[in-house]
């Protein structure tokens, strides 16, 4: 029998934050890691440095927290800090996500002010979204592999997906309805696979 893993194969979560501390200091360090690409961040914190959650765990608590109001990483920060501390741990983490990285924007918002209409500064800002951009798309690509254990199997998954992306990079449908059309579509497809 081998002991050894797959390299395509997700390590189990090892564990959970330590305390209330740990939640609210790992929560802080990671906002403010958060620059443009905070999708590849978090993936990287909570599944790969941290092992809080597995690939398949991230992938279902992203998606919880994309449909919920407001900025996906506090959705999910919530959810989080819920889940291993109670209503504590939620507002620790909500706490975390918010307080300092609020302070540093502010500074940042700022210094800005003085510099908005320098066009190296605008040039900077748009170079910026590109490699943001890179960073969504990287960490997409490293989770695809938890598709395979999905429900949906991979070929039901992709087509979503690139429904998705065709909906709203191309057609530009409003997310709520591509949300509420496909988000439908894929949770009877999963409800009927698993009944």
């Amino acid at each position: 029998m081998s002991s050894s893993i797959d390299a395509g194969a997700t390590p189990p979560a090892a564990g959970r934050p330590r305390s209330l501390t740990d939640l609210f200091v790992s929560f802080t360090l990671l906002a403010l890691q958060g620059f443009g690409g905070v999708l590849a961040v978090v993936q990287r914190e909570l599944v790969e440095k941290k092992r809080w959650l597995t690939r398949e765990e991230f992938i279902e608590d992203w998606s919880v927290a994309q449909i919920m109001p407001g900025p996906n990483v506090i959705n999910l920060s919530i959810t989080l800090g819920a889940r291993y501390f109670g209503l504590r741990g939620a507002l620790v983490a909500l706490a975390g996500m918010l307080t300092l990285p609020l302070l540093v924007v502010l500074g940042l918002a700022l210094i800005y002010a003085g510099f908005a209409d320098d066009p190296h500064v605008r040039g900077a800002l748009r170079g910026m979204g590109a490699v943001a951009a890179g960073l969504i798309m990287g960490t997409g690509l490293k989770l695809m592999s938890a598709l395979q254990k999905n429900v949906l199997g991979i070929p039901l998954s992709a087509a979503l997906g690139v429904l998705t992306f065709a909906g709203i990079a191309l057609l530009k449908v409003p997310l709520v309805w591509v949300l509420l059309g496909l988000g439908t579509i894929g949770s009877l497809q999963a409800w009927r696979k698993l009944g």
